[in-house]
């Protein structure tokens, strides 16, 4: 019954197994249970989605059965299919279709096709976004309908040529110069052309995508992919992605081996008993943060009554009571501590009122400096920036921006639209 197994190493003749017997290891004679093996199986369509060849065969022979017309009967013998499936199906692709040969193969070209190892990012058109707009300006000014750019690489390559004029009576040498011009043009273009290449293959045009499918990944390996991306356009985007997704399950194999090796350690032998290891390991992590509470206290010394609140919920866990809800601030929530900037890079390049602003909003000084160089950049060239703007520049919480955004248009950095 299918599926089976054929062993690929022995025959002639072949040799079938069934499943119950292949995955007890069943030898015999010259096969050994270690042999490369193919799974036979007819559950795969051929002519129509909807039927397999299994089910191609089982109509071919219930119409040489029952005779051709007779489709109540072979619908029967099918079991599968009604009689106006079997009527339709037979008609489209068995008598009304003359190219019948042909159709096989531009179906095994299709399939073919479609299981063609490409590059992972870039498999369709990119967007097509508006003029100007914020994607666009991400694009480089990609035009899709064209696959140009709106500013080329070496934009200015044909100006060298704008006033070479061949003539007759070119004395030789100034000949050869003007071609050496032209020979250096023709290098120029070959390297944009080049350029263009890479970043097709690589879907480097849909930037945002392009970050998308490199922060699936853990943080081992972006850091790999970073590395890596200089050789990219050397092996190619095909070799380039199976690298990656190599490592990555290498990664995730060793992350595998530690857990199981920490199961060893600990004298655990099944995998019931490592579901309730795995439980009680988070029970007791949970409760160390609770004995280390007093801790976040000393984080909020400054606040009496984040303080109160705190030893408050000390007090109820360590008399057994459930914790009290803290009490609500004048603001509604609990206040953070101002971040300490001391030893961050990029403090010293802040004036007093940035680094109060950092500190309030805890925000590193690096971070707050390319947040302000982006919208400043942004400011200059639409002459003015709205708060939905900055938000789309800036890819962090909302209240954040809207705290940079207020300070900068009130120091005067930016202006609002």
């Amino acid at each position: 019954m299918e599926p089976y197994i054929k062993c690929a190493e022995c025959g002639p003749p072949p040799f079938f197994l069934c499943l119950q017997c292949f995955t007890r290891g069943f030898e015999y004679k010259k096969h050994q249970s270690d042999h490369t093996y193919e799974i036979m199986t007819s559950d795969f369509p051929v002519l129509d989605p909807s039927w397999t060849a299994q089910e191609e065969m089982a109509l071919l022979e219930a119409v040489m059965d029952c005779g051709f017309g007779n489709w109540q009967d072979v619908a029967n013998q099918m079991c599968t299919k009604t009689k106006e499936e079997c009527e339709k199906h037979y008609m489209k692709h068995f008598i009304n279709n003359p190219l019948f040969a042909s159709t096989l193969l531009n179906l095994k070209q299709a399939e073919e096709a479609k299981t063609a190892d490409t590059a992972i990012p870039f498999q369709y058109d990119p967007p097509r976004p508006t003029f100007d707009s914020l994607l666009s300006r991400d694009m480089a000014g990609y035009m899709p309908a064209r696959a140009d750019f709106i500013e080329e690489f070496d934009n200015y390559a044909e100006w060298d040529l704008r006033d070479i004029d061949f003539v007759e009576d070119d004395s030789d040498i100034l000949h050869a110069l003007k071609m050496a011009v032209v020979d250096i043009y023709h290098s120029r273009l070959k390297e944009r052309q080049r350029r263009k290449k890479i970043i097709r293959d690589h879907g480097l045009i849909n930037l945002r995508k392009f970050q998308l499918m490199e922060r699936r990944y853990p943080k081992e390996v972006q850091d790999l992919y970073e590395t890596m991306r200089r050789f990219a356009r050397i092996v190619g985007p095909v070799e380039h992605d199976k690298f990656i997704e190599s490592h990555a399950l290498e990664f995730e194999l060793r992350r595998e081996i530690k857990r199981l090796q920490e199961y060893r350690t600990a004298g655990i032998t099944n995998f019931c008993s490592a579901r309730t290891y795995d439980h009680l390991k988070k029970t007791r992590e949970e409760e160390r943060l609770k004995r280390t509470m007093l801790s976040e206290v000393l984080q909020y010394i400054q606040d009496s009554s984040a303080c109160q609140q705190w030893l408050r919920r000390q007090a109820d866990i360590d008399s057994g009571l459930s914790p009290s809800v803290p009490m609500a601030s004048n603001s509604g929530r609990r206040s953070a501590p101002p971040l300490n900037l001391t030893g961050l890079p990029g403090t010293e390049k802040l004036n007093e009122k940035e680094k109060e602003l950092c500190q309030m909003v805890r925000l590193v000084p690096g971070a707050y400096l390319e947040y302000k160089s982006a919208l400043l950049n942004e400011c200059n060239k639409q002459g003015g920036l709205r708060l939905a703007q900055a938000r789309a520049l800036i890819k962090i919480d909302v209240n954040k921006t809207r705290k940079i955004y207020d300070f900068l248009i009130r120091e005067g950095y930016i202006t609002k639209a």
